[in-house]
């Protein structure tokens, strides 16, 4: 009867939803309204019909009596706010949910606002779309043994009298000894006081009562149900479960659900486990702040292009803030920063993703053994046999994307970092090349389907400066996805050895557009360039010459018109030292 997460708009749910959703409000919109040949409930003049809304008087932190005796809680503040949006007069009675249930069910009130959903349930209820997810626990007091609910067999276990439990343990005949109660905390009472062996509650309120009534020997040992929670009438009345279907569709809508559901049950969530809630929260902040910083780069590029062309006659003598100005061009200002705060939470997924993959490694077992013994079973809202093939691979997938997450933001770090001008340290131009390419892979796949790489081994290193070389080897990439006009054309990258020269070679050649004959020999002067109208500035290349002289190697360019285009870097590797000679052997004496 409880839930640990809110059911949102903004979370994709099965198409079954939508279609109940559709038909609800269908139904409704078919049902006579009053002034349209009768008068609604046979209620007098100028007066409207009150609603009788049921619930549990003792179920906190969703519906109870407060101090005063009225009620109060998550499902009734939600009542409440349905009422508000669709123009209707609700009564809030809470009595034990076994009286509720049954008033329900023979006609003396009109809907609860809070019941698991069940297949046996639909034969005497009709249910709205879920306002929440329930799970269901099985408390034992601590330092008893772990158990699941086929291993409840013979034991005595006290359940709320009514409750979606008790349902289940009566009609699949678990042999459990069932002991009804009429509350959740007089379970938790009876358990913690050492009477019979287990409680099968709801997870969320247990958690909660267990808190304010002190009962500190007892602990969750196993949650083997999810289920979904909303409002129930009684099977047909398709009139009221119209009304407030479209009151919950409009309150997820607007978001104030949401802050409903936040407001009671958000303090409480974070106790069940991994918050995937404030995870996505996480991901949707980090989303928009990539946005501010794209929107950033676009205004620093068009920004810089005006500082440069102002101040052409100091090219030469500013070229080392030129080329940070160039790197910050590509990236933004902000990279430092940003990388700074995608880093916590992926540190968070990559130390618990490992420990979510091992413990549904550790229940494996069970579920395949719950699988063979009574069939296919939901499980995370979709059956078990599609979910054990999806499940592993899911997570692997997760772990596999947030480690790139992690290599990338590393990439974005090195490569923002203001550079000296230290040229000795040694550089293996594959690993520079595979890092330029993790950078500007959103570029190369977003302008070519056919992009190939080709690593010669052992290649030997080289000495340089590792971070201006990978400015080199990124502004060609770059230069070689403008040039395409379709993907279906390629760009290829090659490294070799030139053992010949002594050099080590990148190829970087593409199948665009190419170059006129007349631009071959401007094409590393400052501000030149053939995409002015596009945003560029004419300084890509012009700094790449730059840092390639810089290294004594050399930047090549072959092109025809329509033919594609390939540049060619050629750095010198620098001389080894002859190997050492053998010692000669003593002379005998």
């Amino acid at each position: 009867m409880t839930a640990s997460r809110a059911v949102s708009c903004r979370t994709p749910l099965p198409a079954v939803s939508r279609w109940v959703r559709l038909a609800a409000l269908v139904a409704w919109l078919a049902a006579p309204l009053p002034g349209w040949g009768q008068a609604e409930a046979d209620a007098p003049d100028g007066a409207r019909e009150v609603i009788v809304v049921g619930g549990d008087h003792y179920h906190p932190p969703y519906e109870f009596l407060d101090e005063d005796g009225e009620p109060a809680g998550y499902n009734v503040e939600l009542t409440r706010a349905i009422a508000e949006v669709m123009g209707i007069e609700v009564r809030i009675e809470l009595k034990p949910w076994s009286e509720v249930r049954r008033e329900l069910e023979q006609g003396e009130i009109d809907i609860l606002q809070g019941m698991s959903y069940s297949e046996a349930r639909t034969a005497h209820f009709d249910f709205t779309p879920p306002h929440a997810i329930v799970h269901q626990s099985i408390f034992a007091r601590r330092g008893d043994p772990v158990v699941e609910v086929e291993a409840l067999h013979g034991k005595e276990v006290i359940v709320q009298r009514g409750d979606i439990m008790h349902d289940y343990l009566i009609e699949h005949d678990i042999g459990a000894v069932v002991i009804p109660v009429d509350t959740h905390a007089d379970a938790l009472r009876a358990l913690a006081a050492g009477q019979h062996d287990y409680a099968l509650v709801a997870n969320l309120p247990a958690l909660y009562l267990s808190r304010e009534l002190g009962l500190t020997n007892l602990v969750p040992v196993a949650r083997p149900f999810s289920l979904r929670y909303g409002y129930a009438v009684r099977q047909g009345d398709a009139n009221l479960l119209a009304k407030f279907s479209e009151g919950l569709a409009i309150l997820k809508n607007t978001g104030r659900h949401q802050a409903i559901y936040d407001r009671w049950l958000g303090p409480l969530e974070g106790r069940e486990g991994i918050p995937w809630q404030k995870v996505g929260q996480v991901g949707a902040a980090l989303s928009a702040l990539l946005l501010l910083v794209l929107g950033a780069i676009v205004i620093w590029n068009r920004t810089l292009k005006r500082q440069v062309a102002s101040r052409t006659e100091e090219l030469r003598q500013h070229q080392q803030q030129l080329i940070q100005a160039d790197k910050m061009a590509s990236l933004g200002i902000l990279v430092s920063g940003v990388a700074h705060e995608i880093n916590n939470p992926s540190s968070l997924l990559l130390l618990n993703l490992p420990v979510l993959r091992d413990a549904y490694a550790d229940a494996e077992p069970i579920l395949e053994a719950h699988y063979r013994t009574h069939g296919d079973f939901r499980f995370g809202g979709l059956p078990y046999s599609r979910m054990r093939e999806e499940l592993p691979c899911m997570i692997d997938d997760m772990q596999e994307g947030t480690r790139r997450i992690k290599r990338i933001v590393g990439d974005l770090k090195d490569f923002a970092r203001q550079g000296g001008d230290e040229q000795g340290e040694s550089v293996d131009l594959n690993a520079v090349v595979g890092t330029a390419i993790r950078l500007v892979d959103s570029s190369i796949r977003k302008a070519t389907r056919r992009f190939a790489t080709h690593y010669a081994e052992d290649l030997p290193v080289i000495e340089g400066n590792a971070q201006r070389i990978e400015q080199v080897v990124i502004n060609l990439v770059l230069n070689a996805c403008q040039a395409l006009q379709d993907p279906a054309q390629g760009i290829q990258l090659t490294t070799r050895h030139d053992s010949a020269t002594g050099r080590v070679v990148l190829e970087v050649r593409d199948e665009g557009r190419g170059i006129e004959p007349d631009a071959m020999s401007r094409l590393t002067d400052p501000f030149f360039t053939t995409r002015r109208e596009c945003g560029g500035t004419g300084l890509g290349l012009s700094v790449s010459a730059g840092i390639v002289r810089e290294h004594h190697g050399t930047l090549t360019f072959a092109s025809s018109p329509g033919e594609g285009t390939t540049v060619t870097l050629a750095l010198p590797v620098p001389p080894q030292p002859p190997p050492a000679e053998a010692p000669s052997p003593p002379a005998p004496g």
